[in-house]
């Protein structure tokens, strides 16, 4: 179990090093993905990303495991 933990640690912060680069490529803004611009506040509510995150976690875990 803290071998997992570890893998996923890591991998959460591999992606916050990366997001300056995922999101030129369009990574974030994924249609799905909600955006709200108001005058006084913005809300972003990232739902396929994070499905997408979701699936793709998911596979690497069952890889790890299996």
């Amino acid at each position: 179990m803290s071998r997992v933990l570890i893998i996923v640690g890591l991998i959460i912060v591999a992606v916050g090093i990366l997001w300056p680069w995922l999101t030129r490529i369009g990574l974030g803004r994924l249609p799905g993905d909600i955006l709200i611009e108001r005058e006084n506040f913005t809300i972003y509510v990232p739902i396929t990303t994070g499905l997408l995150f979701s699936i793709l976690l998911s596979v690497i875990l069952w890889l790890i495991n299996r």
